[in-house]
């Protein structure tokens, strides 16, 4: 397999990304929601999707709650915002907690049933005053401490639905003042607070880098691209030893060509790459220039998939909804 995950053009397969994807084999396909109109098509392009990738490749989806979701009412259930599971947990500790997991494993059992193996969520960046809307009510809160116990809940609930959580965006993108999807943030001063609740995580099995520049640890380059940050602080201070995913790479906070781009990451020490805009001539690129996945990285990949297997259990998603639809009333 490919180091990538790559995004598709439309709600089906098109013959021409079939052709692309079955000898260039990546490591995983993200579905964003121009990919998905209702269950039945989301069924049929899961299958497509499965009989060209890899056994053990994923498929992956944004689906934190609130306004990043991609199964969307009528066809699935609507989840909270963190920030509204933040608000519960600051007046009700236990309440907070419990809402978090359900909300975890209530879209654990929506993306396990459609056919996802990997959930981009939990956001562990502090929600701070001041800072860009782009993260707003996707966090928690501000504090650090509940930042990383109410992540920790929801992606206990993930992975007992039988999905595998991502924390993002590590080291941290509560305190930047511009969105990576339009522009390269820069975050200055001690992000030690930002670094706990990825600490306190770093058992998850999955995590993803931020677009962002920190200068008092890399003059240069972000976060994605410094063999520093994710040296020393990814791997070392906060200690995480899961897959490193980027964050995807088509996004303006970085500036050149996918597969450059693609090599640079990974020279840095991300275990894939995620490219998601699905333009077949850049995911061609992009997969061009990515070498085939290393052996620690499939282990890492095949440590989640375990991890998620032993986790899972039968949960029922009616009783739960219910729960927490009177946690949140």
């Amino acid at each position: 397999m490919k180091a990538a995950i790559v995004g598709i053009a439309g709600a089906t397969l098109a013959a021409a990304e079939t052709a692309l994807l079955r000898p260039a084999a990546p490591a995983g396909v993200i579905l964003f929601a121009r990919n998905i109109l209702d269950r039945d098509q989301l069924a049929a392009l899961i299958g497509e999707l499965r009989a060209c990738l890899p056994a053990d490749a994923v498929l992956m989806v944004d689906q934190e709650g609130g306004r990043v979701a991609r199964l969307r009412p009528p066809d699935w259930r609507a989840h909270p915002a963190a920030a509204v599971i933040g608000r519960l947990h600051a007046a009700d500790e236990a309440a907070g907690l419990r809402a978090a997991w359900l909300t975890g494993a209530l879209i654990g059992l929506d993306c396990a049933a459609a056919g996802f193996d990997v959930v981009t969520a939990p956001v562990l960046d502090l929600g701070l005053p001041g800072a860009h809307a782009v993260i707003g009510d996707r966090a928690f809160g501000p504090d650090p401490v509940a930042v990383g116990a109410l992540g920790a809940a929801m992606a206990r609930g993930l992975l007992e639905a039988g999905v595998q959580p991502v924390a993002k965006h590590s080291p941290g993108h509560g305190s930047a003042h511009a969105d990576s999807h339009l522009e390269l943030p820069i975050v200055t001063g001690d992000i030690t607070q930002g670094l706990a609740p990825f600490r306190d995580n770093a058992h998850l099995p999955w995590a993803m880098t931020a677009h962002i520049l920190y200068p008092e640890l890399d003059t240069a380059l972000p976060a994605t691209l410094s063999p520093r940050i994710i040296g020393e602080i990814i791997r070392g201070r906060i200690g995480f030893d899961g897959v490193l995913v980027s964050d995807d790479l088509a996004m303006k906070a970085l500036a050149g060509p996918p597969g450059a781009l693609a090599a640079a990451a990974l020279a840095a020490g991300c275990d894939l790459v995620l490219h998601c805009t699905g333009v077949l001539a850049e995911t061609a690129a992009l997969l061009d220039a990515c070498p085939t996945l290393g052996s620690e990285a499939a282990a890492r990949m095949a440590r989640g998939r375990h991890a998620a297997a032993t986790a899972r259990r039968p949960l029922d998603a009616m009783a739960l909804a219910a729960e927490r639809e009177r946690l949140l009333a």
